[in-house]
């Protein structure tokens, strides 16, 4: 009973006293009240990335797209390898704060040497004979357990802790990572079909001039050179569409990686024009950032491990402490093996005191240091960065906006512009380079308002992104589960 008494006694002693090293605090940052973009407006703690990826991304295959991606894309995958890896490493390490037993059992042939007995002589003093081999059976009950005075064990599965929940972050910023990739990707490829469309019916609208001006060449209205740079026309609204064509192909097979698939064609839901924006983008305030992004969270729990490691180091300067123990029989009969006389059992504490390591505990102490302070720094530039981020998305899609203003205006210039032309060509006013020049301005200038509307939506995806939105778990609508992504 004193014996049991004693073991519970250390073990509590070991489990309530404090550990070297120093505590966690997290380090003062210091944060904007309100971002830059939006000084001077109302505070809003509602924040874009509130929103799950579903409400924000209303296309249906997008929004197929992306499921599928998060169940089948690769580094996903593989993330949450890590995080299943780290859980692991967590449950070994905090095993080690508890005693472990082990059961042995062994069974061993042993012979004396005959030629020591010949020339030392029998044991006990008489006549030298043979000495039989002799079998010895032992069955034990082996008990470790070390008393963590110092917080050696503690502050490992504290280390242990934070990096399951970086690794956790690192997951969410994967997911965060490929859905705004594959909403970038998708947008990119809307975009691409709507050059790709602008590219052929530029080509019918030249092959019908052309049409027409070889017609009026006929009753001697046109001369051939007006013909040749129809042609010419008509040849270099066909070498676009090949191209277009090679960049659709090789961004869908882009989105068909991202879904972890082998190269596929993707469908599309509504036309780049037609996809529909928020209303408004409110940014929230600063501080969420601290706990909406993974990547912060991820840097500072890296900190909070290399903070628990100092301790881990320190505790090697100070003796470890010990209890082992076993309990069980030996015989040298196999049937005597589990009666009362062949009981053994030893118990007791051992004692390993650092004497001599030619300085290696006060350099794995330095090495601990270092990383902290290397982390701490990681920790503040991430938010910093993360600051950043937001504000040139915030700038971004505020100047993006007033830019497609201009453009859908300039866009309507240029084809009533087209329309004048035209009508002063028919009427022999003006020459084919004057409407060749016009039907170049419109192709221009709606190329470039495609490129600005699928620009527009860009940013909103790297504002999304940015504020750190689209990883917080939240319950799919169950009636994307039988959306199709490709044919």
């Amino acid at each position: 009973m004193m014996n049991r008494f004693l073991v519970i006694s250390l073990w509590a002693f070991a489990l309530g006293g404090c550990a070297l090293g120093p505590d966690y605090e997290r380090p003062l940052v210091a944060e904007p009240d309100s971002f830059r973009m939006q000084q001077g407006a109302a505070l809003e703690e509602v924040s874009l990335a509130d929103l799950g990826w579903w409400e924000l991304f209303e296309d249906a295959n997008l929004q197929a797209i992306i499921r599928k991606a998060l169940v089948e894309n690769k580094d996903l995958r593989i993330a949450v390898a890590r995080v299943r890896e780290a859980r692991a490493h967590l449950a070994a390490t905090g095993a080690d704060q508890f005693p472990r037993i082990d059961g042995k059992g062994s069974l061993q042939r042993n012979q004396v040497s005959q030629a020591v007995v010949r020339q030392f002589g029998f044991p006990g003093g008489g006549p030298a004979r043979q000495i039989p081999a002799t079998t010895q059976f032992r069955a034990t009950m082996d008990l470790s357990f070390e008393l963590d005075f110092w917080g050696r064990l503690r502050r490992a599965t504290e280390a242990a802790r934070a990096d399951l929940l970086a690794r956790e972050s690192a997951r969410r910023t994967v997911v965060l990572t490929l859905v705004s990739d594959l909403a970038k990707a998708y947008f990119e490829l809307q975009e691409l079909d709507a050059e790709l469309a602008l590219a052929r019916n530029t080509l019918k609208t030249r092959q019908e001039a052309l049409d027409l001006i070889r017609l009026r060449k006929l009753v001697g209205q046109r001369s051939t050179l007006e013909i040749r740079r129809a042609e010419q026309e008509v040849a270099r609204a066909q070498a676009v569409i090949p191209d277009l064509e090679r960049q659709i192909g090789q961004k869908e097979h882009q989105l068909s990686l991202l879904m972890g698939r082998n190269p596929a064609r993707i469908l599309r839901g509504a036309s780049l024009r037609n996809n529909p924006l928020p209303p408004e983008v409110p940014a929230g305030l600063p501080s969420a950032l601290l706990e909406r992004r993974p990547d912060i969270v991820e840097a500072e729990q890296r900190l909070v491990a290399a903070n628990a490691k100092i301790g881990v180091a320190k505790a090697a300067f100070f003796p470890q402490i010990s209890l082992t123990g076993n309990f069980g029989a030996q015989s040298l009969q196999f049937s005597d093996l589990f009666v009362s006389p062949s009981r053994v059992w030893m118990f007791g504490p051992t004692l390993t005191v650092p004497l001599f390591d030619t300085g290696r505990n006060l350099a794995n102490l330095e090495v601990t240091r270092a990383q902290q302070e290397q982390a701490r720094l990681s920790y503040e530039k991430t938010i910093q960065q993360a600051f950043r981020e937001v504000e040139d998305a915030l700038l971004a899609h505020q100047k993006i906006r007033e830019v497609r203003t201009e453009r859908e205006r300039l866009v309507d210039l240029s084809r009533e512009a087209l329309e004048l032309a035209q009508l002063e060509y028919l009427n022999g006013k003006a020459s084919y380079l004057e409407v060749l020049a016009a039907q170049r301005d419109v192709l221009n200038t709606e190329t470039a308002l495609a490129q600005t509307r699928r620009t527009h939506l860009l940013t909103v995806v790297q504002l999304y992104k940015s504020l750190g939105g689209g990883w917080t778990p939240q319950p799919v609508p169950r009636d994307l589960a039988m959306q199709e992504v490709s044919e």
